[in-house]
């Protein structure tokens, strides 16, 4: 008989009502040497993963996230997810969807939160000159 899956709303609220006064309460929900992972970190350490996450909000203006869907394969959960953010010095938000394998240990803690999105039409297809780059290299590839 295998065991039931970890209850992954603690963490779902953690990132859906994410705030820089609140960052501290990944400590409880994590393990000291949880590991993050998306497009452009990859990190060991709960303290560190507290620090990219409070950058993240000297960086972009009201970053949100939502869970939008959630499924479980043992101790592991995959959630598919959209962040919502407005750059600095943009006028516009950005969003981005993707999807999420957060990794629990046997006490229930987040061992691994691994991202994966599509950073080159969601980020860099964004950017003025890689925009204009990517955006030829695809239709290129169209035609092709």
């Amino acid at each position: 008989m295998s065991e039931p899956p970890p209850d992954p709303l603690p963490y779902i609220r953690f990132w859906e009502t994410l705030t820089p006064d609140g960052l501290g309460a990944l400590r409880a929900l994590a393990t000291p040497g949880m590991r993050f992972a998306d497009p452009f970190n990859d990190i060991s350490g709960v303290e560190r993963v507290v620090a990219m996450l409070a950058r993240m909000f000297d960086e972009l203006d009201a970053p949100r996230f939502e869970v939008l869907d959630r499924a479980a394969s043992g101790r592991i959960w995959y959630l598919r997810w959209r962040f919502v953010a407005r750059p600095k010095g943009r006028a516009t938000p950005w969003t981005i969807e993707g999807m999420s394998e957060v990794h629990y240990d046997a006490a229930g803690r987040v061992a691994a939160h691994l991202d994966h999105w599509d950073a080159g039409s969601q980020f860099y297809g964004r950017l003025p000159v890689l925009g204009w780059l990517i955006g030829l290299v695809r239709r290129r590839l169209r035609h092709a």
